[in-house]
């Protein structure tokens, strides 16, 4: 059973309700209690009476020391907080009429990002007369999606905007990287951070 049920707990006086069902300090069953025997055996043990669970009928209350319970949880958010990660989206930019070797050097960055646990916005730019022959890009897009099949999914189909038509790639779940990714290096001006949002 959860020790907290809600974010802001009543304790001792200000519980409301006439009777409490009352766990003890060592998780013990107390059994139904008037408010204040419950008030009554966390005080003969020092301790203070928690609403656990308000919306039971009748409410659960537990007997701990609320000011160690209040920093123990405050210290497991700190926690939490230090082991997030940060999905950051990286942006990487190719030309309809890309070379074979930048394409495969793109590629490596793209599965670069990705082994990083990053969502990777791969964006196709049209420049003039390029904007006519929009299916270069849209192949492009699909051939990269297929070399990526056993690392990354498409979130959406390729999108068109503007001059620039772009897919989003996710991480699939599981999914194993050849060591030699960890290794490639990411010149700046190919790798941009892009906002957290669909455009």
């Amino acid at each position: 059973m959860s020790v907290i049920a809600t974010t802001q707990q009543r304790i001792n006086r200000e519980i409301r309700a006439r009777e409490v069902r009352v766990i003890d300090n060592e998780g013990n069953q107390l059994g139904v209690l008037s408010l204040n025997d419950a008030i009554q055996a966390a005080w003969d043990r020092d301790l203070d009476l928690v609403e656990v669970a308000p919306t039971a009928v009748p409410p659960v209350c537990r007997i701990l020391d609320f000011g160690k319970f209040k920093y123990s949880q405050a210290k497991k958010t700190q926690e939490s907080k230090k082991h997030q990660r940060i999905i950051k989206i990286k942006e990487i930019k190719m030309r309809p009429k890309i070379e074979v070797h930048d394409y495969d050097f793109k590629k490596g960055h793209v599965m670069r990002f990705l082994s990083e646990g990053h969502r990777v916005k791969v964006t196709i730019m049209f420049r003039g007369r390029e904007m006519a022959h929009t299916h270069l890009g849209r192949n492009i897009l699909d051939r990269l999606t297929n070399d990526l099949a056993p690392y990354a999914a498409p979130e959406n189909p390729p999108r068109l905007e503007g001059r620039n038509m772009y897919v989003y790639l996710v991480v699939k779940p599981g999914a194993v990287f050849p060591d030699s990714v960890a290794h490639i290096a990411v010149p700046e001006e190919d790798a941009h951070d892009a906002e957290d949002q669909d455009q």
